[in-house]
């Protein structure tokens, strides 16, 4: 009987060559598909009160984002690995189109089932945008020259963190929710279309070749799915210690020894174990769970501090953010520009670790009377440290994996940051919400309405006394000041994994005869 060769056989040619013209004209897609990632949440947020008053069903209000995030985290690691199978054009243009699809069905939903429904369709899509951003942008651009574009990537940010929620305010006000979902369609489609056109040149492979590790990926799917309802419930829908959390975790531990176990057996591991056999890679990963447990979980808990006791409102809040935003996207151009003239890194993750616990520490000494001025100045700090560390992780991973494993490394290292988020907004938003609640009802007692923090809104705290207000401010600062103190101390952990982290050589063209030598030595990377 003949044999085929497996696919990862196929995957060590050296990929084709770019010219600069044609990574500019690819980049355009990859941004509005990081674009269209980034945004989606940020848009619908606004329009979900909006949307419970028109579909009704207020008790699946939650699954209406936790489906998504359960959906998106679970295919990341898989969406990389058929890129390594399949050929990366066609799963990332594949990934484009369902996140479509799944956008166009929640904007034509009827009722809150099939908006819960579509939401996770459409996050099942958005797990192939981030990685396949990533994982393409390794194939078409070298190491020492990937910095520079991952810095363009960088500036995505900004424009959704502050134009996300504008954005869904507008559609919401003047138009109807459902463009929440359909404002993705125009945008989608353009960068389906030049990814499909443009990516031609990328290695095609035939599903004939591969084999597919069906068993691994319902195991990690299972184990990560388990692991995201234990992030978005765990002090919050039910207690730490409560039977369906600890449930949760045996399913959880159990899944995941079952997939280590699967993984080493597997021809075409869904996430191959040996690419955790390098120091390097291992460090990136574990500094992208930590950053994003302080990072995300200390961001989401600002805009709390700027209207509860800054007196902000909503589309304010998200305005203040600027100084964060433009300085995470300086640094990470910069960051870019440096790694690729000179093609060392090293410094970088330890600066920005460094700047990331300052800028934590500095928000935790925040007190009811600090101006919006010196909430700017300390996410200045903090902005600087994530514009350092955001691209840096992901570009020392992808140095530290062969080009045959550069989708699974990319989903990988992506599903290490996306899970420190979670479990940053989980643990560090119970903390907030726990010290808050014991501060006011101690402070206020019986005649503060203590019974009632969890539905304060900024609207409902102006309309109060004076005197509760004051007391309500504190009671935040104070939960802020917990959340922020204890992920400063997490990022702590930062610096000393930073600091471990050795200086790899940045290769050439990945895959060419010059991979291995020293970035002076390769070749340039584009005609």
């Amino acid at each position: 009987m003949t044999q085929t060769a497996p696919a990862s056989a196929d995957a060590e040619a050296p990929p084709p060559r770019f010219t600069h013209r044609e990574i500019l004209v690819t980049m355009s897609g990859l941004v509005i598909a990081m674009l269209l990632a980034m945004l989606d949440n940020m848009i619908v947020a606004p329009a979900l009160p909006t949307i419970v008053g028109d579909l009704g069903g207020l008790n699946h209000l939650a699954w209406v984002t936790t489906g998504y995030i359960l959906a998106s985290t679970a295919a990341t690691p898989i969406w990389g690995k058929l890129g390594d199978l399949l050929g990366r054009r066609i799963t990332f243009v594949s990934s484009i189109a369902i996140f479509l699809l799944g956008s166009a069905l929640c904007g034509m939903s009827q009722n809150m089932g099939e908006l819960v429904g579509f939401r996770a369709l459409q996050g099942l899509g958005a797990g192939g945008l981030m990685v396949g951003v990533m994982a393409v942008l390794a194939d078409i651009v070298p190491p020492r020259d990937r910095s520079k574009y991952q810095g363009v990537m960088m500036a995505v940010m900004p424009v959704a963190m502050i134009g996300g929620p504008l954005a869904g305010g507008f559609i919401t006000d003047h138009l109807t929710w459902r463009w929440a979902f359909y404002v993705n369609l125009p945008l989608g489609i353009i960068a389906l279309t030049v990814c499909w056109v443009v990516l031609a040149k990328l290695p095609r492979r035939s599903a004939a070749k591969v084999r597919i590790d069906w068993s691994g990926a319902a195991l990690l799917t299972v184990w990560i799915t388990t692991l995201v309802l234990i992030t978005s419930w765990g002090g919050t829908e039910y207690d730490w210690t409560s039977p369906t959390i600890i449930a949760l975790a045996v399913v959880t531990v159990a899944a995941f020894i079952a997939f280590v176990l699967v993984e080493r057996r597997a021809s075409e591991p869904i996430m191959p174990l040996t690419v955790f056999r390098d120091r390097n890679f291992n460090l990136a990963g574990a500094l992208s769970l930590v950053v994003g447990f302080a990072m995300f979980g200390g961001v989401t808990l600002l805009p709390q501090f700027q209207q509860y006791v800054q007196g902000s409102s909503a589309t304010n809040s998200g305005l203040l953010l600027m100084p964060m935003m433009i300085a995470a996207m300086v640094l990470s151009l910069a960051g870019g520009a440096v790694i690729s003239k000179t093609g060392h890194y090293r410094a970088l993750p330890i600066v920005g670790s460094v700047l990331l616990t300052a800028g934590l520490a500095l928000f935790a000494t925040m007190g009811t009377d600090t101006s919006r001025f010196m909430t700017g100045v300390y996410m200045v700090v903090l902005g600087a440290g994530m514009g350092c560390l955001m691209q840096t992780t992901m570009l020392i991973a992808q140095n530290s994996a062969p080009l045959k494993d550069m989708g699974a490394a990319t989903g990988a290292a992506t599903f290490l940051r996306n899970m420190g988020g979670s479990l940053g907004v989980s643990v560090l938003g119970a903390l907030y919400t726990s010290t808050l609640t014991d501060t006011f009802t101690s402070t206020a007692g019986n005649s503060g309405s203590g019974g009632s923090v969890g539905q304060m809104t900024p609207e409902a705290l102006r309309n109060l006394p004076a005197s509760v207000q004051h007391t309500f401010a504190a009671a935040v600062t104070d939960g802020v000041g917990t959340a922020f103190t204890w992920g400063a101390s997490v990022a702590v952990l930062a610096i000393v994994l930073a600091l471990f982290i050795r200086h790899v050589p940045l290769r050439g063209f990945a895959g060419t005869p010059d991979a291995d030598k020293t970035p002076a030595d390769a070749p340039a990377a584009t005609q």
